[in-house]
């Protein structure tokens, strides 16, 4: 990124990001959301089957990093709503319950 000038997501992008599902998971899933993380994990990408197609988000954290589930569990992980936005804000999603409820880890 030259200069610090924001970048978008590229076809490329999008691309390396599903060959990589696809390796990982033999397919990509209709209404699936697939997460990616830098080693940093202060940046972090979605990608999404809607059923009609695919679509590529990325976030970046200008401070802190998003905390990210280590070893065999970081492969294939089922989150609720409530810890999936956690999990994109940068909150601490293993501490999401039903609801929302914040419960004590």
């Amino acid at each position: 990124m030259p200069g610090g000038a924001p970048s978008a997501a590229t076809a490329g992008d999008t691309s390396t990001a599903l060959a990589r599902v696809v390796q990982v998971f033999g397919a990509a899933h209709p209404h699936t959301a697939y997460l990616f993380a830098n080693r940093r994990a202060n940046r972090m990408k979605v990608l999404v089957h809607d059923g009609i197609g695919i679509w590529l988000a990325a976030r970046r954290l200008h401070q802190g990093k998003f905390v990210w589930p280590l070893g065999s569990a970081a492969a294939q992980l089922s989150l609720s709503r409530a810890q999936l936005d956690a999990l994109v804000l940068g909150l601490p999603w293993q501490r999401m319950g039903e609801a929302g409820i914040i419960r004590v880890v």
